[in-house]
């Protein structure tokens, strides 16, 4: 059995109560910026329903090309205004070099990994490049609401980063 199945098996029973009729912009307006990590979950997090928020999630919570152009499509064809970034504690991505796991990756399968190098520092500078990236974006036309937090795994509390 595949580690699948169960999740196919469970998606069934979601969709005999699953209302639907939903519209594809959020309600609240925001686009989520977050780490793929298995401890974030962010509509229970943030209080949010489906419907609400644009959830963006990828290693690390950071801005990269696709994070760029799903908050694009997220404001200027969706409707978002404010953008939340959040990073967390304990984060994968301090655990090794991006610049080595990308050498190991080509050295194992004989292709170079099409995206960059990311640097990853301490975890209140991590969100305030991401934030700054974000404000600075000539393709994003609402940049005043960008904020960045850092939540932390144990607690399950937010803490913002300033400028």
């Amino acid at each position: 059995m595949s580690a699948i199945d169960p999740l196919v098996q469970a998606n069934r029973e979601f969709a005999q109560s699953f209302a639907g009729g939903l519209p594809g912009t959020p309600a609240r307006k925001i686009a989520v910026v977050t780490c793929m990590d298995c401890r974030i979950d962010p509509v229970r997090a943030l209080g949010v329903s489906v419907g609400d928020a644009n959830v963006i999630r990828n290693a690390g919570g950071l801005i990269v090309e696709d994070t760029l152009r799903s908050l694009a499509i997220s404001q200027r064809k969706l409707g978002t205004t404010a953008i939340m970034v959040i990073q967390h504690t304990r984060c994968g991505l301090s655990t090794y070099d991006d610049a080595e796991f990308r050498a190991e990756l080509e050295a194992e399968t004989g292709v170079a990994p099409p995206w960059g190098p990311s640097p990853f520092g301490a975890q209140e500078d991590n969100v305030r490049t991401a934030v700054e990236q974000l404000r600075t974006s000539a393709l994003l036309p609402y940049t005043d609401d960008v904020r960045g937090f850092v939540f932390d795994v144990d607690t399950g509390l937010l803490t913002e980063v300033t400028q």
